[in-house]
């Protein structure tokens, strides 16, 4: 049995390192406790939650900076405002207590409820020297592993007793991580009702310290992530929910590349654990740092936190309105006239959008603001100015957040106008991501969208190399636009297709086909050999599927696929090219597709061991087309006639109609304009319908359409029988009557 009392635990002998020195330079040892895997997430010399170990923000919090081309760069960094905080030193006699409790805990298989008495106990010996113990580097991570194990009442007494000094320990590298840990064990107890009040008046302790003063906790890199923690924790959403914002999700909401999360219904809202709690905190914090708002605004720290307040307190306007209020620096006597936007705010705003953090902050205002004040920014604010602010390093992400947030075909308009003829200067000035929110803007409002098609074309490709150089110019955006004669410029072999290019041809190619001709020309008119090196590359390989998932006639697709032919084994085993050559088997005839499986068939054994590999050989029936070739050609003959006939009876009306004129069913057309005029995605569904009632096929002699007519044979003479029966039941009853 292991003796948990402080008295027991003094006199045994110490087994790890001597914790009996000066905190100092015990900070600067080793930790020798490493090798018992007590790092509790966190990385001494490498960067750790987000944030490096000489305090500076890693690059992925700058949230959907996507022009990868000018980076965001904070040159003129605000000072913080900083307290004062004596640390106090750990007296010998605790540290050896904490280093024979961590040798106790760790390492063993102790049963959890004796492992719960242990954690606890230890934490009370806690009791009035939280600050020095969380933000010792050693005994800290012992802290964690207490805190991850103690009873919920035995956690709130830890958090209620070091409330007092919570700010201070929230701020120090150690002591956040033994706050967050304590944050992150009272979210597994949020499930069971009864522990909310307890939580909640222990939460309610701790926010009270911090409203104390807010500035210096929210200005810090460490206790930033600590509030944003809290704040999550209030809403009842994963600790981890907003900590990382990855580029590529807000780059994907604004190309139309992903379905934009709702923000009155959204997953966020479904969840009130602590509404009020939220709500008053973030309001008390603001009220206590009114005047401290223009250091907040342009900190990069205190941006994250706004930003995440202003995330979960999407769908309650009144606090929204509040926190973007003062956020705009909006004054108390315009917001109370109803006039949020005065000439002297409008002026402090066009000023601030050009600061990496602020610029971060008005990106998440746009996204959360209601209709009217988005109406009012745009207008009042940023019109007139967007090309000029489309320029700026920072400014031009704010410019991409309007148009990708534009709620109407009027704002759309109002973009248009000032952006619709600067193309060529925004491609030339490397500011392509406000170019392509514009594209994605005019496709999500349904206007402008041909205009737009015709700048981009325009601004990269004139005279008599339009429009064949369009495509090949935009892959190559950046390369292009920096060299020194334009006219003179071919495909540069063996160079990273850019990513923003590829990203602008897959929203054109998501185009009606007859807004894109000139397009669908250029990508067909590529060279075999350019074709094969884009299906290589992770952003062409994009373009080519895209292209081929488009709606554009099946004749136009087959030109391109037609250019891989002798390459498609190479590319099957080639862990982009590979997904290339299923988009060009589906969008192939009967022959295309025996070419496709017959250079793929000598690499078996090779694509077996790709990570792409065994759903190709699956996919296409490779193994079916060595065994028996004249049985795998029936296969695909009826799956293509059931497709059909599927569209006949069930597609669009224009479909239906154009059924009477076209040709009866011919191995070379495989479906041509009926499968390409269809929707993408009622086309997988119906393919994936269609390929599971075949897999029983693949193993009989019987052709497929045949248990298609035997079923509808066998259902009609069901259904005359029925109408034979009802017919002579209702005779009877009339006879009856009579």
């Amino acid at each position: 049995m292991v003796s948990v009392g402080r008295r027991a635990l003094i006199l045994r002998k110490h087994k790890g390192c001597d914790l009996t020195e000066q905190p100092t330079a015990r900070e600067n040892q080793t930790n020798n406790q490493g090798e018992r895997k007590r790092t509790m997430g966190r990385k001494s010399s490498k960067k750790h939650a987000g944030v490096n170990a000489d305090h500076t923000v890693e690059s992925a919090s700058r949230g959907n900076a996507y022009d990868n081309n000018r980076p965001r760069k904070d040159k003129n960094a605000t000072p913080v405002p900083q307290t004062s905080f004596l640390r106090q030193q750990v007296d010998p006699e605790t540290a050896k207590y904490f280093a024979e409790i961590a040798n106790a805990i760790e390492g063993t298989e102790i049963d959890p409820e004796e492992r719960s008495v242990i954690c606890g106990n230890a934490l009370e010996e806690t009791r009035g020297k939280e600050a020095e113990l969380a933000t010792d580097y050693i005994i800290s991570h012992t802290l964690q592993t207490l805190l991850e194990g103690c009873s919920l009442d035995h956690l709130c007494s830890f958090l209620q007793s070091c409330a007092k000094n919570f700010s201070h320990i929230a701020a120090d590298r150690s002591g956040s991580h033994v706050v967050e840990t304590a944050l992150k064990s009272l979210s597994f107890h949020l499930q069971d009702n009864e522990n909310h009040s307890l939580i909640e008046k222990s939460l309610t302790k701790v926010c009270k310290a911090i409203v104390v003063n807010p500035v210096d906790v929210m200005c810090n890199c460490h206790g930033s992530h600590v509030l944003r923690s809290l704040l999550c924790l209030f809403k009842g959403v994963p600790l981890e929910e907003f900590h990382s914002s990855k580029s590529s999700v807000g780059l994907a909401e604004r190309l139309n590349l992903k379905a934009r999360h709702a923000k009155d219904n959204g997953p966020l809202q479904s969840q009130q654990v602590f509404p009020n709690l939220l709500k008053h905190f973030v309001s008390e914090m603001l009220n206590a740092a009114s005047e401290d708002i223009s250091t907040l605004q342009v900190n990069q720290f205190s941006s994250l936190v706004l930003q995440t307040a202003l995330k979960l307190l999407a769908g309650n306007e009144q606090e929204s309105l509040h926190l973007i209020r003062v956020l705009l620096g909006s004054s108390t006597e315009s917001a109370n006239a109803g006039n949020l936007l005065e000439g002297k705010t409008i002026r402090n705003i066009l000023r601030l959008v050009e600061e990496t953090a602020y610029s971060h902050l008005m990106e998440a205002i746009l996204e959360f603001a209601p209709e009217t004040l988005y109406n009012e920014l745009l207008t009042k604010v940023f019109r007139k100015s967007l090309f000029r602010l489309s320029t700026h390093h920072c400014a031009n992400f704010v410019v991409q957040a309007l148009a990708s947030h534009a709620r109407s075909p009027d704002h759309m308009d109002l973009i248009w106008e000032e952006l619709g003829t600067k193309f060529y200067d925004l491609f030339e000035m490397g500011k392509s991501g406000v170019v392509a929110s514009v594209l994605a803007a005019t496709q999500r409002l349904h206007c402008h969208e041909h205009e737009c098609c015709q700048a981009i074309a325009a601004a990269v490709c004139t005279g008599d190399e339009f429009p064949k150089c369009i495509v090949p110019r935009i892959l190559f955006l950046e390369n292009f636009f920096c060299s020194r004669e334009k006219s003179n410029w071919s495909w540069p072999h063996g160079t990273k297709i850019h990513v923003v290019g590829s990203l602008i041809l897959q929203s054109i190619f998501r185009l009606p086909s007859e807004l894109i001709q000139v397009y669908v020309t250029s990508i067909t008119s590529l060279e075999e050999h350019q074709v094969l090196e884009a299906s290589k590359d992770p952003s062409g390989s994009r373009v080519i599927e895209s292209f081929l998932n488009s709606n554009i006639s099946a004749k136009q697709k087959r030109k391109l696929v037609v250019k891989l032919r002798g390459h498609f084994g190479e590319l099957s085993v080639h862990p982009f090219g590979s997904f290339t050559v299923e988009k060009c088997f589906t969008a192939s005839n009967l022959n295309l597709r025996e070419t496709i499986v017959s250079e793929m068939l000598p690499l078996q054994a090779e694509l077996s061991k790709t990570k792409q590999g065994p759903y190709l050989l699956r996919k296409l029936d490779i193994d079916g087309f060595a065994r028996q070739p004249d049985q795998w050609k029936s296969r695909q003959a009826s799956q293509q006639s059931a497709l059909k006939e599927f569209y006949a009876t069930f597609g669009p009306t224009e479909t239906k109609s154009n059924e009477s004129v076209r040709k009866p069913f011919e191995k070379e057309s495989f479906l041509a304009d009926t499968v390409s005029k269809s929707k993408p995605g009622k086309l997988k569904d119906i393919r994936k319908e269609i390929e599971t009632t075949l897999a029983s096929a693949k193993t009989s002699n019987t052709p497929f359409l045949a248990h298609q007519v035997s079923k509808k044979m066998k259902r009609s003479k069901d259904e005359k029988k029925r109408h034979r029966k009802d017919g002579e039941s209702e005779s009877q009853k009339k006879k009856i009557k009579v």
